[in-house]
């Protein structure tokens, strides 16, 4: 929107638009730095918005949520179409739509304090097969996950380059698909720590079918000795335990396995097992394991730098949710001194959202967009009958969307303990409420435009934990948002990072770079013969 400024904004937000009381702010110290006064800035406008933050769109109907907007937004976002809430969600112009100017300073005051996602760009949808990705490394991995390990792992490697470590422990490593990137194409020394021992079993039998491909006779006639034989990940079955010293950093696996007991990949007080520095790594690290990961960095010696990935914010500890000492937000004491800092279960949801497959529906007016109106009428006629029964986790169908009202009421009432049939399901109330979806949608785009913002909280949050500590740390939107919309990877460091991050934005999943030249090729003969 012409005359927004891009960055962060000062906490002028428009008071025709408020929607609950700010607390009010402590004079800025002038030695406040730029995030520091982002995080203020944001959590002064979430408190001005924290009831349409904190609400949930099924009790639309129950709670009649509608009524809760300001009075001067209702008319024009009741008579906007999808598209127009999808170009003021974009913070583009909408043809025809009559915006107040009070809507139009939350929506750009929004956008301004979120961090940049990146440029969604013209990729295909759904992702497509990574060119950039050696196709034996794609077995078992899905076009999303291949696009995140090729960018993650390329990240890596310049973290390598720039502090001298050749040993990445990945925590949370799944199915081992990272890891494997880094081994046999990168050729980085890997330990990869997984909570699931039968996800690890699972990581270490695709390891083997790998090595057994490679190590057919037809495979190294073509390719020639390589310079060293391939290695395998090493393979820890362990949970990261947040508050024990950083020389003890695992317990045992869930469930627990019949082998040894874990090791702890960083060693003893000396540094790593074999008394070098590592990097640690995170893809998607959910709830607690993300913070945890950081306060194990800040506290091991042995640690250089690490990279991660969170995810799952609503299983983050949290007070006054969990009193307990360790909490996963907030962790810096910068946050955790500003007024208004909590952010409840629904925020940290909320936070998780694809804001941009969301918009997509929005523009093309998605059969989806109906989901939402369905769930908040079911809501409205369970709670009817028995009022006892509330947010109740009901899954009635994937194709929900697909269905009419009826249908998915008639799969959905039994999951409750209710009889169709004792339910009015054409009624006039229910039909004066199908009528609304429109309203739904709007509502619902409001709260797709602050859940950005929680986001960018939780994240400065972790980023002022580090800068607190003195170290070198960075948000970087490292992947595509329309493919992985947890796209953020903050980078921490004990040396400055300007070397590791040199170049990487100009790196894309099919752009060149003379990086691509060290990936190996790792191909079987047959695919081999599939490409020339």
């Amino acid at each position: 929107m012409p005359g927004v400024a891009a960055g962060p904004v000062t906490s002028r937000v428009p008071g025709g638009a408020a929607m609950a009381a700010a607390p009010r702010a402590a004079p800025e110290p002038p030695w406040q730095s730029p995030e520091q006064r982002r995080a203020a800035d944001i959590i002064r406008l979430l408190s001005l918005y924290r009831p349409l933050l904190d609400a949930f769109v099924i009790d639309f109907f129950t709670e009649d949520l509608w009524s809760q907007l300001p009075p001067s937004w209702q008319p024009a976002l009741a008579g906007a179409t999808p598209e127009q809430l999808a170009r003021f969600l974009g913070g583009r112009g909408s043809p025809g739509a009559a915006w107040p100017l009070s809507l139009l300073a939350f929506g750009a005051t929004a956008r301004a304090l979120a961090f940049p996602r990146g440029c969604p760009g013209p990729a295909p949808r759904p992702p497509c097969q990574s060119c950039r990705l050696p196709p034996l490394l794609r077995r078992h991995v899905k076009p999303k996950k291949q696009h995140e390990i090729q960018r993650l792992g390329k990240l890596l490697r310049r973290l390598s380059r720039a502090t001298g470590c050749e040993h990445v422990v990945d925590v949370g490593a799944g199915q081992g698909h990272l890891s494997r990137f880094l081994s046999f194409a990168l050729r980085l020394r890997v330990t990869a720590v997984e909570s699931d021992a039968r996800l690890s079993a699972l990581a270490e039998r695709f390891d083997q079918e790998l090595l057994q491909e490679l190590a057919k006779p037809r495979a190294l006639a073509h390719r020639g000795a390589p310079p060293c034989p391939p290695r395998a990940p090493q393979h820890i079955p362990g949970r990261l335990d947040p508050t024990a010293p950083w020389g003890e950093l695992l317990l045992p696996p869930d469930p627990p396995g019949a082998g040894p007991a874990a090791r702890n990949p960083l060693g003893g007080p000396g540094g790593s097992e074999d008394g070098h520095r590592v990097l640690v790594t995170g893809l998607h690290a959910c709830g607690d394991l993300g913070p945890a990961l950081l306060c194990h960095f800040a506290r091991s010696p042995a640690v250089a730098a690490v990279a991660l990935v969170g995810c799952c914010y609503m299983k983050l500890s949290s007070a006054p949710e969990q009193q307990q000492q360790h909490l996963g937000y907030p962790l810096s004491t910068s946050v955790a001194a500003l007024p208004g800092h909590q952010l409840s279960y629904r925020a940290r949801e909320a936070a998780c959202h694809a804001l941009e497959e969301y918009q997509a529906r929005l523009r093309e007016g998605s059969a989806h967009l109906r989901a939402h109106c369905y769930r908040a009428v079911l809501e409205s006629l369970i709670r009817a009958a028995e009022p006892g029964k509330r947010h109740l986790g009901l899954q009635p169908g994937r194709k929900a969307h697909s269905l009419s009202f009826t249908q998915y009421a008639q799969l959905g009432l039994p999951l409750a303990g209710l009889d169709p049939e004792g339910v009015p399901l054409d009624s006039v109330a229910v039909e004066a409420m199908l009528e609304q979806q429109h309203k739904v949608v709007a509502f619902c785009t409001l709260g797709q435009l602050l859940a950005p913002l929680v986001e960018t909280l939780i994240l400065l949050d972790r980023l002022l934990y580090l800068r607190e500590q003195g170290f070198h740390c960075a948000l970087v939107p490292l992947f595509n948002p329309r493919f992985s919309p947890r796209n953020l990877v903050l980078v921490a460091a004990r040396t400055p990072l300007a070397t590791a991050l040199a170049g990487l934005a100009r790196d894309t999943e099919d752009g060149h770079s003379s990086e691509d030249e060290d990936v190996e090729e790792t191909e079987t003969p047959r695919e081999r013969q599939n490409h020339q």
